[in-house]
């Protein structure tokens, strides 16, 4: 009786000590896992059973011997042919720009009363929230870039608002780096990769720089610190544009929307993004994960520089040009409230890669910008969506309005309710949706000319009084490395546009230059060859010895 006594409380000790030492393993993995790296085990632990019985996408419940193609015909088990057929269509085309990026929802809050300068609902009411959902992306990178490449960085916002989806499409930079519309499909194809060779083309991007002067501005930002913004968490954003928007009293105002962090601003220098880069591809993306899973809430505070009608007759510049910051002194800024982000998506592709934003998404009272850029692309982004999502991308679920009622109908799924049985046509006689009359709405129009002249003042003043000594070595660090693989008569044009904007700096520029072009070539990297105990002409054939060419044992 005792022996069977000591062999149960023997057992018992056992099975204790078997789950403290699993539950220290599982603390100990959990403890030096973030949070995007165990989503697998989280899911896990939220569903301890198996979530139901495997289907096909037409709901037939597969039977286990039908998860198993060995030895069978797989041509008569449709769960292998539903599976092949889907994978093969499971991808939308590519974005042209902003391919690489991620999403998160979150909310907006009003915390300023900001009635006097718009009537939209969205921005009136202080303590309103409002959903949102925000795509952050890195520009001229593929699906799987590296975030930290040095470019122009997205955050493209859409607010859920009861008058219809608000799209404020920011880039990580204040200016852009053109202002003709027809200049967009040569400035982007410079900047990505080349047609013959596949690489992205320094020789292309000088050049186009030096034929349009105003892209330097632009340029100048992303060679500086600001280039590589320490995650997506760590950088304002800016829609570029400046914004037409009205009260209720029809009153106009003219204003620059600004998204601040409220985490800080952070750059990285070349070094440590390299750093990052050779561990981690996805470093912005697995930040903001991490970040909103554990409830370390981003935050920025929006924000709008304003200029009244009368205030911008008045000015001695364009106010409506991308390429330049307005001048202090010209305008006030106002906040408007906090956008923050608390909700990671549950499937990446449903939110980041369904997203659709169009700058041309506006509600009352922002009636939007009036340069001929922003014309350009509220037509342009809702053909590419059209390209990528189909006609119907509005009615995606993450796309989708608050309230919709319309004409359009059918195209390529989804159509949800297609509107059902109302009138397709408009006007009609038979109670179809009508429109509404705003009473408020500015009833007057004018137009934006804009000058040919290039005018280098505004990358003079960024060099001159946005950087600090320390920064502006970093930048000319950051330009060397694109000048020394062009040719000549390129180096000696971009010098040339350097100087004509800060002859100090293209001075400095061209001294570096000519110091790194009399540097030696790189020595061979460093390489790790097959087995030593091989010969070369074994290796190459694959030849082991007692094995033939394939693989097989030698008799």
């Amino acid at each position: 009786m005792k022996s069977m006594e000591t062999y149960i409380c023997y057992f018992f000790f056992l099975v204790i000590k078997y789950v403290q030492c699993h539950d220290n393993e599982l603390y100990e993995y959990l403890n030096r896992t973030d949070r995007s790296t165990c989503q697998l085990y989280e899911f896990k632990e939220d569903h301890p059973k198996p979530i139901g019985i495997l289907t096909t996408s037409s709901g037939k419940l597969v039977e286990i011997r039908e998860s198993i193609g060995l030895n069978s015909d797989v041509f008569s088990n449709q769960y292998n042919i539903d599976l092949m057929t889907h994978t093969n269509a499971e991808r939308v085309p590519e974005r042209l720009v902003h391919a690489k990026g991620t999403a998160a929802f979150g909310y907006f809050e009003v915390t300023n009363d900001v009635s006097q300068y718009t009537k939209a609902e969205v921005f009136n009411g202080v303590g309103k929230k409002t959903p949102v959902v925000v795509r952050f992306s890195t520009v001229m990178q593929s699906l799987g870039g590296n975030d930290l490449a040095r470019e122009i960085k997205g955050m493209a916002v859409k607010f859920f608002t009861k008058e219809g989806n608000l799209d404020l499409v920011s880039l990580s930079f204040p200016v852009f780096f053109h202002r003709d519309p027809v200049d967009f499909p040569h400035f982007v194809h410079a900047l990505k990769r080349n047609p013959k060779t596949n690489l992205f083309d320094f020789s292309a991007r000088w050049d186009f720089i030096t034929k349009k002067p105003e892209s330097l501005h632009g340029l100048l930002w992303l060679l500086s610190d600001y280039g590589i913004p320490n995650g997506y968490r760590k950088m304002d954003a800016f829609p570029i544009h400046t914004f037409q928007i009205n009260n209720k009293h029809g009153g106009r105002y003219f204003v620059k929307f600004n998204f601040r962090t409220e985490q800080g601003v952070e750059n990285l220098p070349s070094s440590e993004a390299e750093a990052i880069t050779a561990r981690d591809l996805d470093y912005y993306t697995r930040d903001l994960y991490n970040a909103i899973e554990n409830k370390n809430y981003p935050v920025w505070t929006l924000e709008m520089d304003i200029m009244s009608f009368d205030d911008i007759k008045k000015i001695d510049y364009n106010p409506f040009e991308v390429t330049r910051l307005w001048k202090k002194g010209t305008y006030y800024t106002v906040p408007i409230g906090r956008l923050v982000l608390d909700r990671n998506p549950d499937n990446f592709f449903r939110v980041s890669e369904m997203s659709a934003f169009n700058p041309g998404n506006l509600v009352p009272g922002i009636p939007g910008p009036l340069d001929n850029l922003f014309k350009s692309r509220r037509s342009a982004y809702r053909d590419t969506q059209i390209y990528r999502l189909g006609v119907n991308h509005n009615r995606i679920e993450v796309n989708t309005p608050l309230y919709s009622k319309v004409y359009n109908r059918d195209g390529k799924p989804p159509v949800r309710d297609n509107m059902m049985d109302a009138p397709n046509y408009y006007p009609n006689s038979f109670n179809g949706p009508v429109p509404y009359v705003d009473p408020s709405r500015p009833k007057e129009r004018f137009t934006v000319f804009d000058v040919n002249a290039v005018d280098l003042d505004q990358p003079e003043y960024f060099i001159k009084h946005y950087l600090r000594s320390d920064q502006r070595e970093r930048l000319i660090n950051n330009t060397i490395p694109t000048l020394v693989p062009i040719a000549p008569y390129l180096q000696r044009r971009a010098i040339r546009l350097l100087t004509l904007t800060d002859p100090s700096l293209g001075r400095e520029i061209s001294e570096k230059l000519q110091e790194a072009l009399k540097q030696p070539p790189p020595p061979p990297l460093p390489v790790l060859n097959g087995s030593k105990n091989l010969k070369s002409e074994e290796y190459r054939h694959g030849v082991i010895e007692g094995y033939d060419a394939r693989g097989n044992a030698s008799k």
